[in-house]
């Protein structure tokens, strides 16, 4: 003989997990995201960069359109874009490294390293621009 059916359980309010809107947004989630932008603009940089290496190996002409290209405003602002995405994306993964080590966990130096991988990242892409002009 079957058993009656039973009624259904009433739902229980289930816990909610903590939202963006919950957190303070801090200078180090601002990182964290850059961080992840700048490597997406690195994988784009690529492209840049292989359309190079296939210009210099085809021909002059081909070589001349990517140089038209590079040297015009857009070209420029990427390539710059591209270093300082360089830059950035190099110096937060020291900052990982130095975190995965234990160092700089803490509030305040955790906001110093994050203000260090921003202005070390602009420093150091116009060293590299600077030098790069005097140069050429």
């Amino acid at each position: 003989m079957a058993s009656p059916p039973t009624a259904p359980k009433p739902l229980r309010a289930r816990p909610l997990s903590p939202h963006l809107f919950i957190y303070r947004f801090t200078l180090t989630m601002a990182m964290s995201i850059a961080h992840r932008i700048t490597g997406v603009g690195l994988y784009i940089g690529v492209l840049l960069l292989a359309w190079f290496l296939v210009a210099a190996a085809t021909d002059a002409s081909a070589f001349a359109i990517f140089s038209s290209f590079i040297y015009s405003i857009i070209g420029r602002l990427l390539l710059f874009g591209f270093t300082w995405a360089l830059f950035h994306h190099m110096l937060g993964g020291l900052r990982h490294v130095v975190w995965d080590a234990g160092y700089g966990l803490d509030d305040p130096q955790r906001e110093q390293l994050a203000q260090a991988t921003l202005i070390g990242g602009l420093a150091l892409t116009i060293v590299v621009w600077v030098v790069g002009y005097a140069v050429r």
